[in-house]
């Protein structure tokens, strides 16, 4: 079975740092059922690729069966062709040191995002193409795929359950490495050793945060514990535990947020103008990215002017909140207008491309710095809607806020609040760097030494017809 993975772009050749695995030899590593491989058919400054070639010995696996009778499907079966948890397992033993995003050779690329390729000449694929797109495109992939014919001489026999895939995306290269040890053997819906309670918590290690807010979880936990029902049911019952108690949290520096600036109603102020630089270019179709509870859906839905409308957030819990607050389940016009997606917006996602308008309200400052890169990848290079209305609060407003210490954010899961300096280097790069038009306005009554408490930037796509 054979995994390539691609790099192209400047940092093509970090590649090769990262998997920590030197391009100019072949190296071998020896498994318990057979042995790996890892070599590079191309390298480059341009395009670096690696391969990952695992060759199975599955009659010795069968021999070793101590006590077990042989059956004609130990020695005829499709474990050393196809992608399993055997792929899986020679990645995390292979790869173990990216996996876990280290490189002490170049420490500054271990997060940045790549322009990445994974390919697998043949992935099993239980349920279909359709389950393949389930499980990968809510990351922000770009898949392509093939079916692959039970046999090329008999066109009759149709064709089998196994795809050759292509994985596009941006993103750093450990992210990858994780996606597919996890779903590898989720496709294949198998594993080749027993699963027990350690199962559980190398699923959720791997799993990260991007699993707890997977649409399918449950899917995932169900097919990579092998349906041993009390495993999945402990494994869905810790993710609910961290999902409530990231909800908590947010909730409680939703509150402490909201308590700093009800006196100046910033929320509904910053709302209200977010509303009016969303209509101003005369937009139908409209794009809430990070809407949380649905306060500017509910909103937006009132004007007629927008004929669609689209909010899109990583928390399932919140989206579960705005689509109570809409009544979607009840009103048949808002659930033809409105649609709330689940997505992560540091990864590309086709669903979120082609708007005329979206706003990005008090979304930034809650992504970890080194993420903002990819975010903007994601939304200027690929999502590119016509106008992009983005707010950030002002830090150097705070020290007007009582009540807030010194030096303190004003939301605990803030990871950073810019000065309006900051703000403005930040906006003009990335209009510069993506063929954007910016200016700003102040939201909210700005201090005359310090500044208005908000901050907007008005992104406007140079060319795009108005």
């Amino acid at each position: 079975m054979l995994l390539a993975i691609a790099a192209d772009g400047a940092h093509a050749e970090d590649l090769s740092y990262l998997l920590h695995k030197h391009p100019g030899r072949t190296q071998e590593f020896s498994l318990k059922f057979g042995t790996a491989y890892v070599f590079y058919p191309t390298w480059s400054a341009t395009r670096c690729e690696a391969a990952l070639l695992l060759e199975i010995d599955a009659v010795e696996l069968a021999r070793r069966r101590r006590g077990a009778s042989w059956t004609l499907f130990d020695y005829v079966n499709d474990r050393p062709y196809a992608a399993s948890s055997f792929l899986s397992v020679a990645l995390a033993r292979v790869f173990g040191t990216a996996m876990s995003a280290r490189c002490d050779a170049r420490p500054d690329r271990v997060h940045a995002p790549m322009r990445l390729e994974a390919r697998l000449s043949a992935l099993p694929c239980r349920g279909g193409e359709t389950v393949l797109r389930r499980l990968f495109e809510p990351l922000g992939y770009e898949v392509e795929t093939e079916r692959l014919p039970l046999d090329p001489q008999f066109a009759e026999w149709g064709n089998s359950k196994y795809v050759s895939a292509l994985f596009k995306t941006t993103r750093p290269l450990h992210e990858l490495l994780t996606h597919l040890y996890v779903l590898m053997p989720v496709l294949d819906d198998e594993k080749h050793y027993y699963v027990g309670e350690d199962e559980v918590d190398k699923l959720l290690k791997r799993g990260g945060d991007w699993l707890e807010n997977h649409p399918e979880r449950q899917l995932i936990a169900e097919r990579y514990l092998r349906r041993h029902r009390p495993l999945v049911r402990a494994a869905l019952a810790r993710m609910r535990e961290d999902a409530s108690e990231a909800v908590e949290t947010e909730e409680h520096g939703a509150a402490r947020e909201g308590a700093l600036e009800r006196k100046v109603r910033l929320n509904e102020i910053r709302l209200k103008a977010a509303e009016e630089a969303l209509k101003e270019n005369g937009a139908a179709t409209v794009l809430d990215l990070g809407c949380g509870d649905g306060k500017l859906l509910s909103r937006l839905r009132k004007e007629k002017q927008f004929v669609k409308i689209v909010g899109a957030d990583i928390s399932s819990v919140a989206l579960g909140r705005a689509h109570r607050r809409l009544r979607l389940d009840r009103q048949l016009q808002s659930r033809e207008r409105i649609q709330l997606i689940h997505s992560a917006l540091t990864y590309e996602d086709r669903r979120l491309k082609g708007f005329d308008a979206a706003a990005l309200i008090e979304v930034i400052e809650h992504i970890d710095p080194p993420r903002l890169k990819a975010l903007e990848m994601a939304l200027f290079q690929k999502a590119q809607p016509r106008r992009l209305v983005v707010t950030t609060p002002n830090r150097e407003y705070n020290a007007r806020f009582e009540t807030l210490p010194p030096g303190k954010l004003r939301h605990t899961d803030h990871r950073f609040e810019w000065t309006r300096a900051e703000f403005q280097a930040w906006i003009d790069n990335a209009a510069k760097q993506y063929g954007y038009s910016v200016h700003t306005r102040p939201v909210g009554e700005p201090d005359a030494e310090l500044g208005p408490p908000t901050q907007m930037a008005i992104f406007d796509r140079k060319g795009a017809p108005r």
